[in-house]
């Protein structure tokens, strides 16, 4: 199947990663060749791609937020659940993976994908089914951070099992009153990081298979984080215990 990047970031990603077929880049007619764009045509001709001009409303059917570019690609490349093991195995540091549990908002999802690819998470987990997939919409949430990312869609109860088969530490996000702060959890080794749905949290089963679970404690009068802002936290607080040990 085929779908539509839209946006110059997205696109100049896609370009960039090389992971997808691409097929058509149209731009908007009287675009300026300014930012990112000349790259993006340098990119685009490497691929055999000879932009088209269309005009600024035929874009608009695409998307919103297209920013006078659009790119013709196979849709996104899936990777297995091994690929993601041999990711870590191949990288000299502790193994480093997001489950993502039903995440439906593409915003959310986007967000937090972006977040694990500038922490260098070595694959990221999602459902196959009752949760957001990896759309355009949630390209360009991530501004085109899916690309760079091995993300497998797999059962997360089965998920979890396999990792900790290999010694890795799996830490549900979970705000419940049991639940760990950072400080009295090692987070420098092996990890698998799990953020729930955005109004249930963890399924029942997830948070049981979890190892320990883990809250980010509050100060302030609101009582909690949206799940995109609390799993980049951790997913931060993660990397810098990783980087000073």
């Amino acid at each position: 199947m085929r779908e539509w990047i839209t946006g110059r970031n997205p696109v100049y990603e896609v370009l960039r990663a090389r992971r997808r077929h691409v097929f058509r880049l149209v731009l908007a007619r009287g675009i300026k060749m300014e930012g990112q764009l000349p790259e993006v045509l340098r990119l685009a001709k490497l691929r055999g791609l000879a932009p088209e001009e269309a005009p600024r409303d035929k874009l608009d059917l695409l998307s919103s937020h297209h920013q006078g570019v659009a790119l013709e690609a196979s849709e996104y490349p899936y990777a297995a659940l091994e690929d993601l093991i041999q990711n870590a195995k191949n990288q000299s540091e502790p193994p480093f993976f997001l489950l993502l549990d039903l995440i439906q908002d593409p915003q959310n999802l986007g967000t937090l994908l972006r977040t694990a690819e500038v922490v260098g998470v070595h694959g990221v987990v999602i459902p196959s089914a009752q949760a957001a997939q990896i759309t355009p919409t949630v390209v360009h949430a991530s501004s085109g951070a899916t690309e760079h990312l091995l993300v497998a869609q797999y059962n997360l109860a089965q998920a979890i099992e396999k990792l900790k088969a290999l010694n890795i530490w799996v830490y549900g996000l979970d705000e419940a009153p049991r639940s760990k702060i950072p400080s009295q959890l090692r987070m420098d080794g092996g990890l698998a990081l799990v953020v729930g749905n955005e109004g249930a949290g963890l399924r029942d089963l997830v948070r049981k298979n979890c190892d320990e679970l883990l809250r980010l404690p509050m100060r302030g009068k609101i009582e909690s984080l949206n799940a995109a802002a609390a799993g980049s936290i951790a997913l931060y607080l993660a990397r810098q215990a990783r980087d000073t040990t």
